[in-house]
């Protein structure tokens, strides 16, 4: 593959293929959990100077973090026009892409969409109820989260019961999703949890994050109630581990499916 080897400029976590590689925002919003759940990660410390990688450096799947900056941001993170470039040519090129939280709402730019920052609704911090619509039963990497639900077939989506527990915390919001987007899941608080851009998922939520991870997210705002997200997160923590390793589980399909068919028409 063409661009910078691998193991030269980037970290490299050391994990089974397939090759993946992780946009990281900020320090303090790393992989977590997915450290363990993905393949051989390069991970590209975009805060402390790494540069955003060419589309053709990417391996065979992109994450985009989160991060304390928004989606516009542009003069306190010069790097984001660059992701929202990259972000567009993958979809384009069908690469298999998961955006976390911010990296759902550069998506969402990158797609003709737009983002609410501090979305008058308020901060959602903690764990959260997400409700599934029926385009998300057959989608790739959600399927077996939304299946986990208990749900039999697409239609028992329409129960309140049928739920995934999930971390979220943040302000702004996708208002606006992609143009042509797939609407997959919502809270009671903001309508999009979860979106589908051609090879591209975007959610909201924050299936990467444990527990202490989201108590330490708690402590750097003013707004959020600490004692309670540290209750809710450990109260749910089965449950949240489970939808993440599902989430990480399936997207590692989609990229293995992705390269299979690379291979095929080679």
């Amino acid at each position: 593959m063409p661009g910078v080897p691998w193991a030269t400029v980037h970290e490299i976590i050391p994990t089974a293929a397939p090759r993946v590689t992780v946009l990281q925002h900020s320090s303090d919003v790393p992989l977590d959990r997915f450290a363990r759940s993905l393949g051989e990660v390069r991970l590209v410390r975009l805060y402390a100077g790494d540069a955003v990688p060419a589309l053709d450096e990417c391996g065979d799947g992109l994450v985009v973090l989160g991060g304390q900056m928004n989606a516009y941001a542009d003069d306190v993170a010069p790097w984001l026009p660059a992701v929202r470039a990259l972000l567009a040519e993958a979809v384009a090129a069908g690469l298999p892409t998961l955006g976390i939280c911010l990296g759902a709402q550069l998506l969402a730019v990158a797609g003709g969409g737009s983002v609410a920052i501090a979305a008058p609704p308020g901060r959602e911090a903690g764990v959260v109820p997400v409700r599934w619509r029926r385009e998300a039963w057959d989608d790739p990497v959600l399927a077996p989260v939304v299946q986990a639900t208990g749900a039999q077939r697409p239609d028992d989506l329409e129960h309140p019961a049928r739920t995934t527990a999930v971390v979220s915390m943040h302000a702004d919001a996708v208002i606006e999703p992609p143009r042509g987007a797939q609407w997959l899941g919502w809270s009671d608080t903001y309508p999009y949890q979860a979106f589908r851009w051609g090879s591209a998922l975007g959610v909201q939520f924050h299936p990467e994050a444990s527990p202490s991870l989201a108590v330490r997210w708690a402590l750097g705002h003013t707004d959020v109630d600490t004692a309670a997200v540290h209750a809710q997160v450990v109260a749910h923590d089965a449950v949240l581990a489970a939808t993440g390793e599902l989430l990480a589980a399936a997207f590692l399909d989609q990229v293995r499916a992705a390269v299979g068919r690379e291979a095929t028409a080679a």
